[in-house]
């Protein structure tokens, strides 16, 4: 009988993993199938590399979105990487339990926000902040950048945290051993054993960046042209979707498909490359 339930379960497991391949199977060829040939049609160079977008006269031009979604989640990365990656480590080697209480459930409630509250946020506060301090109109590259770099923070602080703590106690012991400090034990032993699961923080932190829409259509002032500053208006790929799809017909509706095609295949590269950096390291 309990081998019986051991092969049951085996095959529940195993029907349950075909069907997520088998989703996204049918999610790349939904998306293939409906924007490679609005691409062929618009042009290849046309669409990827023109640098305007107005469905009305027929032009579609995505360039100036892929560069916005480049500059914006790449600034977000800037800020949030190095202020999740160091309160990580300080949650995991340096903070004190009674202050740990405090810091896990508030980390844990950000990433629970839902993104308009976010996007709120950042037009109150943040969009004024940049008007008053940087100029421009506050609705800005920067803008986004700052509200990304803060939504990306709960991915990045957990998963760092938790690639830190699973690293042996023997690591840090051996350092300490050797004579080093506390902190040369941190950040010479543990950290580069943590590597891997610090990366793959990264990756996810990404990928909640570039595919953020609610809160960037808030505060990035969606303007489809090529950005000249970081206080600059841009408008992302994702945006460019969430905009028009409600109200577009014939091809303007297929072209923002190929734009979700160019958006998957975006994000497909960027976990490739991060796929074979973590072979590397």
């Amino acid at each position: 009988m309990k081998l019986l339930k051991e092969k049951g379960m085996h095959v529940i497991f195993f029907i349950t993993s075909c069907l997520s391949i088998i989703f996204v199977g049918l999610i790349c060829l939904f998306l293939f199938s409906s924007g490679i040939p609005v691409i062929l049609r618009i042009g290849v160079s046309e669409f990827l590399f023109g640098t305007v977008w107005k469905p009305a006269n027929q032009l579609f031009g995505v360039f100036p979105m892929i560069i916005g979604s480049l500059f914006v989640t790449g600034l977000a990365l800037l800020i949030g990487v190095p202020i999740g990656l160091t309160t990580a480590i300080f949650m995991a080697k340096f903070c004190p339990p009674s202050l740990y209480k405090l810091l896990k459930p508030a980390i844990n409630l950000m990433a629970g926000i839902p993104s308009v509250v976010y996007g709120f946020f950042g037009l109150v506060v943040l969009v004024p902040f940049v008007r008053n301090y940087f100029g421009g109109f506050g609705m800005s590259i920067l803008t986004a950048a700052i509200l990304l770099g803060l939504m990306i923070l709960p991915t990045i602080i957990n998963i760092s945290e938790s690639a830190i703590r699973a690293v042996p106690e023997s690591y840090y012991e051996g350092g300490i051993a050797l004579g080093a400090s506390h902190e040369r034990s941190v950040f010479f032993t543990v950290l580069p054993a943590a590597k891997r699961g610090i990366l793959a923080s990264v990756i996810l932190g990404v990928g909640r960046a570039i595919g953020e829409t609610m809160a960037v259509i808030m505060v990035a002032g969606n303007q489809a042209i090529i950005p000249d500053s970081i206080i600059s208006g841009v408008r992302t790929l994702t945006t460019n979707i969430v905009m028009e799809m409600g109200y577009s017909t014939g091809i303007h509706r297929e072209a923002l498909i190929a734009t979700a095609v160019v958006l998957f295949v975006f994000i497909l590269l960027i976990n490739i490359s991060f796929s074979l950096l973590n072979k590397e390291v």
